[in-house]
């Protein structure tokens, strides 16, 4: 019996020893900024979903697209059924890596840039994406951080003729996430 004890307190603190390896968010935030001389289109989202493994280097994302906000509601139903089918396509994901995990210092207070590999998809389309991105440790808390350009028609959103001086090119994402210790 005593022998049962000592091996379930080990494994109970293997686990809790992994489980401080592992954040989460579900309020992450990710908006996008599309400028044109036209006009200046911006949406956000608060509901951001992302799990991050400081470990392995491991993160992912999980994004409903119908909780983008837009200053006006017609940009919003258009974002929706019109560009990016929220009802075909209700969730945008990204599956990937911080390159090189084990040089970062998870447990110093500070700030450090790293690079992230992974696949993203939208409306979808998967696309292998290489970004960079600033992690910030505070106070057991994690932030992470990245801006970075898309194109839409790179994952299948087309733009009509008739809208592309509205619409930019290339949108500019921005992705904010504050990450807490993940807890079962």
């Amino acid at each position: 019996m005593k022998r049962f004890s000592m091996l379930f307190c080990a494994i109970l603190a293997g686990f809790s020893l992994h489980a401080q390896d592992r954040y989460f968010t579900k309020t992450g935030h990710i908006d996008f900024f599309s400028s044109t001389p036209i006009e200046d289109i911006k949406a956000a989202n608060d509901q951001v979903t992302s799990f991050l493994d400081i470990r392995t280097g491991e993160m992912v994302f999980s994004v409903l697209m119908r909780s983008f906000t837009f200053d006006k509601a017609l940009m919003q139903e258009h974002f929706n059924e019109n560009y990016v089918e929220s009802d075909k396509f209700p969730k945008a994901s990204f599956e990937g890596k911080i390159m090189g995990p084990g040089k970062i210092q998870w447990d110093k207070p500070g700030a450090v840039t790293v690079t992230v590999k992974g696949k993203l998809t939208i409306h979808g389309v998967s696309r292998e994406i290489e970004e960079s991105g600033t992690f910030t440790v505070e106070a057991g808390k994690i932030s992470g951080k990245s801006v970075f350009k898309l194109k839409p028609e790179d994952y299948g959103i087309l733009i009509p003729q008739i809208m592309r001086k509205n619409i930019a090119e290339q949108m500019t994402i921005t992705v904010l996430m504050y990450y807490l210790p993940y807890k079962k």
